[in-house]
């Protein structure tokens, strides 16, 4: 009698913490008597004649503390939803998605578990909507999708910024410099605010509360004069000035690929503060390493949920977490609508409570 058989692949950007939801997803459907079929690649493993690998206990033993993904993942190709400078959503070519659809048949895959952001995610209700049994488990370490409280590989790339903020200032503090230090997030300010907020940074700049350089340049002004040896300033790719636009600049593939501003800050604040400003891009540093403790068990209870929803037919939902349960919602609820941070929230507060400044 052949075995039951599901599919998994990651796909978009990488982050701490796919390898626990792949490894949690594996030993829980060979705990059911299934066999699991890993795809590589992300949604380009699916066209044929599909490239992919047979997982099972033995090829995803140690994985949990790697970063990455050992399956590949891409955010270009035949299956990108998102596109344009405002994430506008684009739709697969049917003959693609058909494509598709004979290889899962090849393979008899019954259920197919896509583990990606909110464009693999819209990718994968296209999917649901063509027939195809698809459930999505969220990644992003932006933390902003509306449908869960959190996303694996968050936790992660605060504890980077965090590690980098306590090696940044002791250098800061010995050469009496500002320091601006650019972390991701494009349209929410999450992984600022609580790297910021756990590295002691001085000045947090969010996409939800847009800054006055002048208010900036003020800020480090008095801390000068409280004798305060340096200051640090952390800034979200997405943060912009009042009355200005995101820094960003368009690819050739017309991705809109965000990134300078923490240059545009020291250019702005150095000739006004009068003291020494650096800059420090973290970059994909956040998105690399092994995952926190936090995120391995934060991805493997999502790679169990969704090999449930699976044997419970739970086809077109997404493993969400709320209220520390695991739980799931409809994908079609969970794309398009971002979790930002409140300038009135309680984190807001907490950071001002402890006179960090937010340039406003």
């Amino acid at each position: 009698m052949e075995r039951r058989r599901i599919g998994i692949l990651t796909s978009g950007g990488d982050c701490p913490g796919l390898n626990a939801v792949i490894r949690g997803a594996v030993r829980s459907a060979q705990k059911l008597g299934w066999e699991i079929v890993g795809f590589k690649d992300g949604f380009e493993g699916l066209l044929p004649p599909g490239r992919f690998v047979m997982l099972d206990r033995h090829k995803t033993a140690g994985i949990m503390p790697l970063g990455g993904t050992i399956l590949g993942t891409t955010n270009k190709g035949h299956f990108v939803a998102k596109v344009g400078a405002h994430g506008e959503t684009a739709v697969v070519a049917e003959e693609v998605i058909e494509q598709a659809r004979a290889v899962l048949k090849g393979l008899r895959i019954e259920g197919l578990i896509i583990i990606g952001g909110d464009g693999s995610l819209t990718t994968a209700q296209q999917l649901f909507e063509a027939g195809i049994p698809t459930v999505g488990v969220p990644k992003t370490i932006d933390n902003d999708l509306a449908a869960t409280a959190m996303t694996f590989g968050f936790d992660s790339a605060v504890a980077c910024v965090a590690d980098a903020l306590d090696r940044l200032h002791t250098t800061a503090t010995s050469h009496r410099r500002v320091m601006v230090i650019e972390v991701m997030g494009r349209h929410a300010g999450w992984i600022a605010l609580y790297g910021g907020l756990a590295g002691g940074a001085d000045i947090i700049l969010l996409p939800e509360i847009p800054f006055e350089y002048e208010k900036i340049a003020e800020a480090v002004r008095k801390r000068n004069e409280d004798g305060c040896l340096s200051t640090m300033i952390v800034v979200a790719e997405g943060a912009k000035p009042k009355d200005g636009v995101i820094s960003a600049h368009a690819t050739a593939s017309g991705e809109y690929r965000m990134g300078g501003i923490a240059d545009l800050v020291a250019a702005n604040i150095q000739p006004i503060c009068d003291r020494e400003v650096r800059v420090c891009v973290l970059g994909h540093l956040q998105r690399g390493g092994a995952p926190t403790t936090l995120d391995r068990i934060l991805g493997t209870r999502f790679g169990i949920h969704a090999v449930e929803m699976i044997a419970a037919g739970k086809y077109g939902h997404m493993v969400s977490y709320q209220n520390y349960l695991v739980t799931d919602v409809p994908i079609s609820e969970a794309v398009n609508r971002l979790r930002l941070v409140s300038p009135e929230g309680q984190m807001v507060k907490t950071a001002r409570a402890v006179d960090i400044d937010f340039g406003d």
